[in-house]
This record gives C-alpha cells, structure tokens and sequence, in this order.
C-alpha cells in the first residue's frame, strides 16, 4: 500500500511512499526530535490506520520547518531524509496556496 500525499512534484502533484517506509520515517523523526516538535506532526505521522486524512494549510506550514530540520539531523539516514524533505516542500506548497494538504 501506498501514500499519496498532495502538493508533490511527481506527475500527478503527489509524494508517494509506501506505508512502511512511512512507518520507518515516523521512527526516525521521533528519534531526532524533541517531544514539542514531534507533537507538531502528530496529526500526520501518528496515524495508525491507511484511511484517507486532510491537514489544515495553517497545520501544514507550522509542519514543513520541523520536517526540515528532522531532514538536516545527523542522524537521519538519507533516504529518509530525503522524504522528509519532500514532504516539506509539499507541506510548504499547501500552506502557501492555502489549501489542505491530503493524504490518502
């Protein structure tokens, strides 16, 4: 199964990424951030079903910086590091058009 999340830069505006390595980016960025700022991206990353979910735009930009930061940490392995990256960029995309950001 996979997530498709809006405001991407595929061919249909989409990121896509499966949901373990979803999971797994939800592990990494627990690990490298603090409690305030994972708190941010609960909303997000503490989904624990593959139903369909929208984020506020508001949500998302206050998203897309520590996305960024967990993205830049040491100890973020690449690839995930990577989708953290994709993922901010998209969350900035919705924010700044005002628009939900949408998972399904």
């Amino acid at each position: 199964m996979v997530w498709n999340i809006s405001h991407g830069t595929d061919r249909h505006n989409e990121v896509c990424a499966s949901y373990s390595h979803m999971c797994q980016l939800c592990e990494h960025l627990a690990h490298v951030l603090p409690a305030r700022e994972w708190r941010v991206l609960k909303p997000a990353f503490g989904v624990r079903t593959g139903d369909p979910f929208e984020i506020s735009a508001k949500d998302a930009g206050r998203m897309a910086p520590i996305l960024r930061s967990a993205a830049a940490h040491r100890l973020m392995p690449a690839q995930f590091a990577e989708t953290a990256r994709d993922l901010a960029d998209a969350a900035d995309r919705a924010a700044g058009g005002r628009q939900t950001w949408r998972w399904r």
